[in-house]
């Protein structure tokens, strides 16, 4: 243990001081045009719970085109072979990739883009370690320990090749956090209360902007209609008012007095809300399209976050943490929030909200029908994700579910499990071959497959 323990603190100082390379705004990008790969497996693990054996999987362009047994190499493609292939694994708790100062800036909002904080001058050191772990995607968050760190992303972690190539998507969540030490001060039980308060004013505050603009335009659609009528009522008695028209101006001419036009009153166009960004962002977390990733690891703070969120019956909540949230693990299971854990050994030296740390959350919280997923607890060191995960599987949380927490179950919480987490035909082809089965100490990735990029082999 105390040389797992000497390992994780040598990995976290590193990863503090290295990220790999970046872009933001773009979309997954595709392989060499034309380049096809023909990949053999000894066993195809599809998706948690499917397996093929002896099957092929066919890559064309960036993306999975077949997938089956008995599949003919296509003309002029390029083998691959393994004894295991899988979808690449993602960290869904991660920094990899965003710049140092923007990690620990307690300044962030809501609508702070992580992909805008990308830093695309890092070394390839950290970069190639994480690929050679078997990881092809993280969730990246600025200002992680920040009140609101903004908008989240999901981005590969980058081949070393264009911009195009590497967010999967730019805006995967909003990230917030309550009751945590920064700057080496514990909160008190009034600050940490307040910052939940604060949390739930802005959900409430989007959810009214949201109806407001709902308001605004049904208003607008009964002004439009109304205009409407009126036009074609105007229309229709145009001849009608012309003619008692002009009879009304040689009247007003023989009294020798002046015609005045009849003024029609307009109807008032109805206004807008005021654009505000953060509601804006807000309204969408309100109302479950973005995820609302929240840190927090009391009791305290777990039981007043789900009772005072239990009202948004759209908000999709999944929290980061979640140290002592085995006592509520009955109402989670039953709300579906997920809860991303970090089952790293600290030591005696932590965080006062860590005072509770255990080794065996992932594996309680999973028997009591919580979706967990494992993360590298929004450090920059997501090449120890396969570690986390065999800490967590030797405490009691089943290999099967620790798969599928790092693949399928976090592309599912942040909506691209059309893109990645497994292997089926028109995803993206992020891969990995292994020696022997995924998570077990004595297996070893040799291959990488990035967006249909062949990154990784046993030669390099």
């Amino acid at each position: 243990m105390r040389l797992f323990a000497t390992w994780l603190a040598c990995s976290l100082a590193a990863g503090a001081a290295a990220s790999p390379i970046f872009a933001p705004d773009v979309r997954p990008g595709t392989a060499q045009e034309g380049e096809t790969l023909f990949i053999k497996a000894g066993r195809l693990i599809v998706k948690p719970g499917e397996v093929l054996d002896n099957a092929q999987v066919i890559v064309r362009g960036g993306l999975i085109i077949e997938v089956g047994t008995g599949l003919a190499k296509p003309e002029g493609a390029r083998e691959i072979e393994a004894a295991v292939v899988c979808a690449g694994f993602i960290d869904p708790w991660s920094t990899l990739g965003v710049d140092a100062a923007s990690v620990r800036d307690d300044r962030t909002g809501i609508a702070t883009r992580t992909v805008d904080a990308i830093d695309v001058f890092s070394n390839d050191r950290l970069r190639l370690e994480t690929l050679r772990s078997g990881v092809t995607s993280v969730r990246t968050q600025a200002g992680d320990k920040s009140k609101f760190g903004g908008i989240g992303a999901i981005v590969h972690v980058a081949p070393g090749t264009s911009r195009e190539a590497v967010v999967v998507l730019a805006d995967a969540n909003v990230a917030a956090s309550v009751g945590l030490s920064r700057g080496g001060r514990k909160m008190d039980v009034f600050d940490r209360v307040s910052e939940i308060d604060k949390l739930i004013s802005e959900i409430e505050s989007g959810r009214k902007y949201e109806e407001d603009l709902t308001e605004y335009e049904h208003e607008l659609t009964e002004w439009k209609v109304e205009v409407a009528e009126k036009e074609a009522k105007l229309e229709k008695d145009f001849k009608k008012a012309k003619k008692s028209r002009t009879k009304k101006v040689e009247e007003a001419e023989e009294k020798g007095k002046e015609f005045k036009e009849k003024k029609y009153k307009d109807i008032k166009k109805p206004k807008p809300p005021k654009f505000d960004l953060d509601k804006e962002i807000m309204a969408r977390v309100a109302r479950g399209e973005l995820p609302l990733v929240v840190q927090a690891h009391r009791a305290g703070e777990i039981r007043e976050l789900l009772d005072l969120t239990e009202p948004f019956d759209r908000l999709r909540l999944v929290i980061t943490g979640g140290t002592e949230a085995v006592a509520f693990a009955e109402e989670l299971a039953e709300r579906r929030i997920p809860v991303i854990v970090w089952p790293a050994p600290l030591g005696t030296t932590r965080a006062d909200e860590l005072s509770g740390h255990d080794l065996g959350l992932a594996g309680r919280l999973a028997d009591a029908g919580v979706r967990v997923l494992i993360g590298s607890g929004g450090s920059s060191a997501s090449r120890d994700l396969p570690l986390l995960a065999g800490v967590a599987i030797g405490h009691g949380l089943d290999r099967a579910a620790a798969f599928e927490a790092l693949t399928l179950g976090a592309a599912r919480t942040f909506d691209v499990a059309d893109r990645i987490g497994s292997v089926e035909r028109g995803k993206l082809a992020d891969l990995i071959g292994l020696d022997g089965p995924p998570l077990v100490s004595t297996s070893r990735v040799r291959y990488v497959i990035v967006g249909g990029e062949v990154v990784l082999t046993p030669e390099n």
